[in-house]
Order: structure tokens, then C-alpha cells, then sequence
């Protein structure tokens, strides 16, 4: 490691700055880069999770909508792993436990697919949604935590000042820029996070609205097999 400690940075240059930085100030950059590192891994996981959910909705929606037959296409459906065919498979699930036994009661039957599929959609809109709120938290919390590190910093040129007895910009520039430094970090780690957050809240209620646009029509198709069923009869999906 020799080799790197015969470097020499330029005390302008991004590296120079953060290597003449006090070890605190140097904590706080390391902490806001590693929370940069991982908010632009969750943004890239979340657009393919939300892309990827559009994408099989979109798929699975067109081959129900040309469907007669609801027990043949949840025979070919049913174990897709993807939002809609859970959605989907938990309706019918419930369907065929409250329409099993040998008393029917419809408005009961009616009431249990309503909840069974509006929890399944909200547990797949907490499954897409899983650590947004890290990057809502690294949005809020990140210009702060530079901001420390200003402050710190600028602390630190104040006492260069009154030890060296002179105003100089020689003197203050490096401490000054050291913290405007950690500012800057703070701000390229909160400003993607924000951004992200507020798009990927919007695309994840955009979703859920589809979830519970498809839930309400396949309980509409469902409740409309009750009131078809003679009295005294199973109704059939």
C-alpha cells in the first residue's frame, strides 16, 4: 500500500478534500456515499419490480378478459407469481371455501371475497412498496447530515483563524471547502432519493388502483354467478 501513500491529490480535487478532512468529518462523507450507494441500489430494484408488475398485469388482464371458462384459466393462471394472478388466485380461493359448503349464503359469500381480495392487494402493494421509506428517510435526513459536517468544518476554520492570527483565504479556504464539501454529498444523496420517491410512490398508487380495479370486476363476474344459481344449487364458476 505504499504506492497510494505516495499519492499526491490536489487539494481542490474531490479526494484531495475529503483526505484533508478532520476524521469526523470524514465519517459523515463515507456514511452519505455508502447511503447514496444504497439508495440508487433500491431505486434500481424498485423501477424492476414496478415495471415488471405492469408488465404481467397488462399480459394477464388481455388473456381474462378472453376467458369463459374462470376454473380453466386459474387452472393455467393461478400460480403465476406476479401481483394480479395472487390477486386473482385469492379470490378464487375464498370463492370455492364459501361456496363448499352445504348451506349458501350469498351476501356472507359477497362480503369475504370483498375483503379477501382487497387484503391481497394491499399486501402486494406493501411488497412493492418494501423500503421506499428508506429513501424517503435518505431524502429527509441526508442535506442534514451534510450540513453537520459544514458546520464542523467551518468550526475548525474559525479556530485556524484565531490560531493563525490572519483572515487569509489561505488560511480558511481548505477548512471552508472541506465542509462545503460534505454539503454537496449530503444534497447528491438526498436529491435522487426524492426524486425517486415521489415517482415511485405515484407508479405504486397507480398499481394499487389497478389491483383494485381488477378485484372489483372479477368480484362483480363472481357476484353475478350467485345471482344466477337456481335456489338450492352450487354456483359454478
Amino acid at each position: 500500500m505504499d504506492w497510494f501513500a505516495n499519492l499526491k491529490f490536489d487539494s481542490a480535487s474531490y479526494i484531495g478534500l475529503f483526505l484533508q478532512a478532520e476524521w469526523d468529518v470524514k465519517a459523515i462523507m463515507v456514511g452519505l456515499v455508502l447511503a447514496s450507494i444504497w439508495t440508487w441500489a433500491i431505486i434500481l430494484s424498485l423501477r424492476g419490480r414496478i415495471a415488471a408488475a405492469r408488465k404481467a398485469a397488462d399480459r394477464f388482464e388481455g388473456d381474462y378478459r378472453k376467458t369463459d371458462d374462470i376454473d380453466a384459466f386459474y387452472k393455467l393462471h393461478g400460480d403465476e407469481d406476479h401481483p394480479t394472478a395472487r390477486v386473482f388466485a385469492a379470490g378464487v380461493t375464498e370463492w370455492r371455501r364459501s361456496t363448499g359448503g352445504r348451506a349458501l349464503d350469498k351476501d356472507g359469500t359477497r362480503e369475504r371475497l370483498a375483503t379477501t381480495m382487497g387484503t391481497a392487494v394491499a399486501l402486494e402493494v406493501d411488497r412493492l412498496s418494501d423500503r421506499l421509506n428508506i429513501l424517503a428517510t435518505v431524502g429527509a435526513t441526508a442535506p442534514f447530515v451534510g450540513l453537520l459536517g459544514t458546520v464542523l468544518g467551518i468550526m475548525r476554520s474559525f479556530t485556524a483563524i484565531a490560531g493563525a492570527q490572519s483572515t487569509s483565504l489561505a488560511v480558511v479556504a481548505p477548512g471552508i471547502a472541506e465542509a462545503l464539501f460534505a454539503t454537496a454529498i449530503g444534497l447528491f444523496a438526498a436529491i435522487p432519493a426524492v426524486i425517486a420517491y415521489n415517482r415511485f410512490s405515484h407508479g405504486i398508487d397507480k398499481v394499487e388502483a389497478r389491483l383494485n380495479r381488477f378485484a372489483d370486476g372479477f368480484h362483480a363476474t363472481l357476484s353475478r354467478q350467485l345471482d344466477s344459481a337456481p335456489a338450492g344449487s352450487k354456483p359454478l364458476l
